[in-house]
């Protein structure tokens, strides 16, 4: 049964390709079906990949070749949890070694611009701590921070 929502995340030809980098690189990720189109439409001839049904870290999604001039943006990120540094290094060097792109605060952009926050679930922890000066102190050294370093989010925690 398709879920009544389904984020559709739009691509320039390249849906097979990303979905696949996805269920390669994300834990709870595969290729779940590929879609021909029946017919010619504007981005694409009859028999050419139109959509691809993914799920990415337990997320059903919808990869779609719908052509150029639709760009993303960060107004849409995945925010992927991570367990351990080796995890979020891990991951973080698979989208931004593959063409990506870093960005600041554990965010980054992978090769066909989607933005991910791989984020560490102590770095959560850490910033909504109740005890709102090691939550500041956090928050201050993740604002330095690419990639989330677990050891110094934690340091920065304890003061």
């Amino acid at each position: 049964m398709r879920p009544m929502n389904t984020p559709c995340l739009w691509y320039d030809g390249a849906a097979l390709e990303a979905a696949e980098f996805y269920a390669r690189t994300l834990p709870d990720s595969q290729v779940l079906a590929v879609h021909h189109a029946p017919g010619a439409y504007p981005a694409g001839e009859s028999g050419q990949v139109m959509m691809v049904e993914v799920k990415i870290a337990g997320l059903p999604c919808l990869a779609f070749n719908g052509g150029p001039g639709v760009p993303h943006s960060q107004a849409f990120s995945f925010q992927i949890a991570t367990d351990d540094q080796a995890q979020t290094d891990r991951l973080w060097r698979a989208i931004v070694e593959h063409g990506g792109q870093a960005d600041a605060c554990g965010w980054c952009r992978d090769r066909w611009g989607i933005s991910w926050q791989i984020t560490p679930r102590a770095l959560m922890d850490a910033v909504t701590d109740p005890d709102r000066a090691a939550a500041q102190r956090a928050f201050a050294a993740m604002m330095e921070m690419d990639c989330i370093d677990i050891a110094a989010i934690e340091k920065a925690r304890r003061g």
